[in-house]
């Protein structure tokens, strides 16, 4: 167990300054100040688009239970033909955000490589706990799948990826469809996952690190997995750190940084796909706190990581396929 916790010094150089703001302004997440960013973010971002090279639209889905969906595609201006389908899933501790505030990761990829990119306004925890957000996530890959001709997508490239607890939902949503065997998962991109519910890793123990910290991790979980919070009775759908079989999963980029709660859980997924087989490009970058990429992103190691992403989705692009059964 880590008895120290995230000193200045343990930070890289050129994100101190930012960590120190962040930590000032918001130490860490609880449940009030979560309600707080989703009233402020439905308010002020849900709608808008940032992009100057994509149009964003927006399509509504029937779930089981006949409520909607809510679904943001973006489409490149300069529109390909045979392109990747990718299912981009927003992080935000599974308790807040909106596929808005991933805008600049949907551009890159549908600007660079033509894909679509079809991203959920999935169910949030604080409304909706689990499994509410990964039935929204695999209603939506459903969806990309069945409407791939549409938009020009190749159905053996559907793509998933996310950031986060976006990276968690996608982590699941391979496993899930995985085993369900409706849809084929040529490639997935796990961005720094949340991904373990029992937080007795080194790195998620004490760990007072800036953006994201045990904290808010703790306080996250709970509303996510409700009355299973604490107990054996969590799935590997809400949790995927827990699964035992990784075999049949698909090729994996991901990256974390070292002084982040969830360092060690995705150094241990990370390992546990090279075992079982499964084609991976994996980067962890030294002194680097959560979303670093997202809070600094002109730093020289968030450029950095953002190549690496970006080289790993053009070979994807050129080598993963996967025949939809």
């Amino acid at each position: 167990m880590r008895k120290h916790k995230i000193s200045n010094q343990m930070i890289r150089k050129e994100l101190r300054f930012s960590g120190k703001i962040i930590r000032t302004i918001m130490p860490f997440f609880e449940t009030s100040t979560l309600e707080k960013c989703n009233k402020i973010m439905d308010k002020y971002v849900k709608g808008k688009w940032l992009g100057r090279q994509t149009l964003m639209e927006e399509h509504w889905i029937e779930r089981a239970d006949k409520s909607q969906l809510r679904l943001c595609i973006c489409i490149p201006k300069k529109r390909k033909k045979s392109v990747p389908g990718l299912l981009w899933i927003h992080g935000g501790g599974y308790a807040i955000g909106l596929p808005e505030q991933d805008f600049r990761y949907m551009e890159k990829f549908a600007v660079n490589f033509g894909c679509i990119c079809v991203s959920p306004d999935y169910r949030r925890s604080i409304e909706s706990p689990y499994p509410a957000a990964l039935d929204d996530c695999y209603l939506a890959l459903v969806w990309l799948k069945e409407h791939a001709a549409d938009y020009d997508i190749n159905p053996s490239q559907i793509f998933i990826g996310g950031d986060s607890a976006g990276g968690g939902l996608a982590a699941a949503v391979s496993l899930y469809a995985r085993d369900k065997g409706e849809v084929a998962i040529a490639y997935q991109m796990l961005l720094y996952p949340m991904i373990d519910d029992r937080m007795n890793t080194a790195s998620s123990m004490n760990n007072d690190a800036p953006v994201w910290n045990s904290k808010s991790n703790e306080a996250s979980w709970k509303l996510y997995l409700g009355d299973r919070y604490g107990t054996s009775d969590v799935p590997v759908y809400a949790a995927p750190a827990r699964e035992q079989n990784y075999k049949n999963l698909p090729p994996t980029c991901a990256f974390v940084g070292t002084i982040e709660p969830f360092y060690d859980e995705t150094v241990t997924y990370m390992k546990n796909l090279r075992k079982a087989g499964v084609k991976l490009c994996f980067r962890e970058y030294k002194g680097c706190f959560h979303a670093f990429d997202q809070i600094c992103p002109r730093s020289k190691v968030a450029k950095a990581a953002d190549r690496f992403l970006m080289r790993a989705f053009q070979y994807a692009v050129e080598h993963f396929f996967a025949a939809q059964p």
